[in-house]
């Protein structure tokens, strides 16, 4: 694995975090009350119906000192997590999505909940749920780009008739300042964290956006919700080749040419999801010393990326040479 390279992101949550609280006499909340708060702040009944949220492993009376979040139950995450003494691992995607009928160690997922479990870290996970919530995925995606006046790209109920949704699947929001798709898509390299993959776009570079919709992970099955909502852009994850020509075939018919709307910017779904990680971890730390004053939790956020892609190699032009500095025939 390697490591994203802006260190001033790894550890990031509110001040109980920047030192050890035991040095300072503070109490330290049980994984249980941990848990009651991981739920409010991202409750499991806001979660799909497919999904597997909630504590995976760990004993609820355990105290909690150490907290870390990533976004990918994967060995090099419990490595750290058991390295730095991490009493508890967050992570935003399931280790267990699909049933199971064995956990043992002879397994990768068996060994990895094993290895947990002797080194004294339970394992939670806040997936659809933590996509939805307020400060979650899809907001920490659209403060990402500095989208103004955002709403829910899929809302979720409002509260009451008088109050507007806040919460639901993906933004979509305003830049401050028009750009080009070009311009759109460098930023976005600029703020996710750097894979191979990178960005990929679909569309006129030099055409004008100014509306954008963003979804964290896999939102190409949201692509009727992204023409409704008018956007100029769509920054997403894990789209197929598909759905996305026949995206853009529509959009070119109906927008008269390739500057139809809206464009596409593909990155990979880890990266996607990672900015959520540093309010994830702000926020337990806040919402515990306000529910219990003087408990406090350190937290951490990891920087392994964890995007399994670990090469790409460029495609060459059938008429030109493979070696650039080759003469011609």
């Amino acid at each position: 694995m390697t490591v994203a390279p802006d260190p001033s992101t790894e550890t990031t949550s509110a001040d109980a975090s920047r030192a050890d609280p035991a040095a300072d006499g503070a109490a330290h909340p049980t994984l249980g009350r941990v848990v009651r708060t991981l739920d409010e702040l991202y409750p499991p009944s806001t979660a799909e119906a497919w999904d597997a949220v909630g504590l995976v492993a760990g004993d609820p009376g355990a105290p909690v000192h150490k907290v870390l979040f990533a976004v990918d139950p994967v060995e090099e995450v419990a490595d750290e997590a058991l390295a730095w003494g991490a009493d508890l691992l967050v992570t935003h995607h399931p280790l267990f999505l699909r049933p199971v009928h064995s956990v043992a160690a002879t397994t990768f997922k068996g060994s990895l909940v094993h290895r947990l479990i002797r080194g004294g870290c339970g394992l939670y996970v806040a997936h659809t749920n933590a996509d939805a919530a307020e400060r979650g995925v899809a907001d920490a995606l659209a403060d990402a780009l500095d989208l103004l006046h955002r709403v829910p790209l899929v809302a979720h109920p409002a509260p009451s008739p008088h109050e507007a949704a806040s919460t639901g699947t993906g933004r979509v929001g305003r830049l401050a300042e028009p750009t080009t798709l070009r311009g759109f898509a460098q930023r976005v390299a600029e703020v996710l964290p750097p894979t191979v993959q990178g960005v990929r776009v679909a569309g006129d570079l030099d055409a004008p956006v100014e509306s954008v919709a963003v979804v964290g992970g896999s939102g190409d099955s949201l692509f009727d919700a992204v023409r409704a909502s008018g956007a100029d852009v769509y920054l997403t994850s894990d789209l197929r080749h598909h759905p996305v020509s026949e995206l853009r075939e529509r959009a070119r018919l109906e927008g008269g040419g390739e500057a139809g709307t809206p464009f596409l910017v593909d990155v990979p779904h880890y990266a996607s999801e990672w900015p959520w990680l540093r309010y994830a971890a702000e926020d337990l730390a806040r919402a515990l010393a306000r529910e219990q004053p003087g408990t406090a939790v350190e937290t951490r956020v990891s920087t392994l990326v964890t995007d399994p892609w670990t090469a790409r190699i460029a495609s060459v032009p059938a008429d030109l040479p493979a070696d650039p500095d080759a003469p011609h025939a």
